[in-house]
């Protein structure tokens, strides 16, 4: 590899682990400080659920369309123009005055979170073939990072008394500047090209356009399998990310009747051991490959929540999140990846299409859970991640087709 060339992908690294900080950090800016949202707005559960899914609602228009955006002005100029456009709707999130100016609010950033999400992701997938190595786990745990420090940042900025408005402005103003500065050197427009062409004629010279034909058939509909295969794998990891998210300290609490310092352990060991394997998760996939990795990593998602909910202690379920944490951490950097490098489709497109329906299980999921709980009690209801890391482990496989 050339010296030039080197430097160019080490600066688009160094770039586009930024534009994953920043998602990362725009992802959780404001969570901390929900609780004061609601009580300035006067909002009741309910209503403060209602504008919560303003959010999801922009996440999902955005990534239907975020293919033919990339496609129109590139990933480069994507990351960049969402991050802002993120980063703008943090300054009338904090100035919120009622429950539609809330929604309309986390709308334009759940879209705007959306879109940087497929566009950066393209651009990891381009960074990765020039190194022709993993790279997207690493990635992925940036955008980890960012998330623990937004919620510590969160945090810090609700005990100091500071205004909702002061802080969330301060972000924004922060996080644009980043952008600005630290994702200059992204690859530009013919890194989103796609390398493997979808058809490639034989030696004797280019086939007729029946034969061109009947091969291209059961080609689309292999693509198409595969970005199935993939979106299901995403869909599985997923729906237990949410679950880890929303329900495991409500499980602690009320299911094992711990106080609430204990009972949020779960989730923390959950979000650190994610954030550790996927910082060591692209040496491992270089070392063992992405099926082996993804099949290992489910069971033992599945086998350490599973046993940690049928020990029905608090430890043991601290334990179980915190190894199914660490199980599921490769799943997103290597299907996203997988997507990205599928032959003859788009990095954005594949991604994209896997996105979107990863993002069902997020959103999807834990409602799904709350439903299921209501009928068979909170531990029985876990065991749907559980029974879905497992899935994962035999359908693993997909993964191979953009590595064939």
């Amino acid at each position: 590899m050339a010296t030039e060339t080197i430097n160019v992908l080490g600066r688009a690294r160094t770039a586009v682990i930024v534009a994953f900080v920043v998602h990362g950090l725009l992802s959780t800016a404001w969570v901390a400080r929900i609780p004061q949202i609601k009580d300035d707005l006067g909002l009741s559960e309910g209503a403060l659920g209602l504008a919560l899914l303003g959010a999801p609602v922009g996440v999902v228009v955005a990534v239907r369309f975020a293919r033919w955006t990339v496609a129109r002005w590139g990933s480069r100029a994507t990351t960049v123009a969402a991050g802002l456009t993120g980063a703008a709707a943090l300054v009338p999130l904090g100035l919120s005055w009622n429950l539609g100016a809330l929604a309309a609010s986390l709308v334009l950033l759940g879209g705007s979170l959306g879109l940087m999400d497929v566009a950066m992701n393209a651009q990891g997938v381009a960074i990765e073939r020039g190194y022709d190595r993993p790279l997207m786990s690493g990635l992925h745990g940036a955008y980890s990072i960012g998330t623990l420090a937004a919620a510590l940042a969160g945090s810090g900025a609700a005990h100091l008394g500071v205004p909702v408005p002061v802080h969330l402005g301060g972000m924004a103003a922060v996080l644009a500047a980043a952008l600005l500065l630290g994702c200059r050197a992204l690859l530009d427009r013919s890194a989103d090209a796609d390398p493997v062409p979808a058809a490639v004629p034989p030696p004797d010279g280019p086939p007729d356009g029946a034969a061109a034909g009947a091969r291209a058939l059961p080609r689309a509909r292999s693509v198409r399998w595969t970005l199935a295969m993939l979106g299901t794998i995403g869909l599985c990891s997923f729906v237990g990310e949410g679950a880890a998210a929303d329900w495991s300290a409500v499980y602690l609490r009320e299911g094992l009747h711990t106080g609430a310092g204990t009972a949020g352990l779960a989730f923390a060991g959950f979000s650190v051991a994610m954030a550790a394997g996927r910082l060591a998760g692209d040496r491992v996939v270089a070392r063992f490959g992405p099926v082996p990795v993804l099949r290992a990593g489910s069971l033992i998602a599945a086998l350490g929540l599973g046993l940690g909910l049928a020990a029905g202690h608090p430890a043991a379920a601290v334990a179980g999140f915190t190894l199914f944490g660490l199980g599921v951490a490769p799943v997103a950097p290597v299907t996203f990846s997988a997507a990205g490098n599928l032959p003859g489709v788009p990095a954005a497109a594949g991604i994209s299409r896997v996105t979107a329906v990863g993002y069902l299980g997020l959103l999807g999921g834990p409602p799904v859970i709350g439903f299921v709980a209501q009928g068979v009690g909170l531990a029985w209801a876990l065991a749907v991640p559980v029974a879905l890391a497992g899935t994962i482990a035999v359908i693993a496989g997909a993964v191979a087709a953009a590595h064939r």
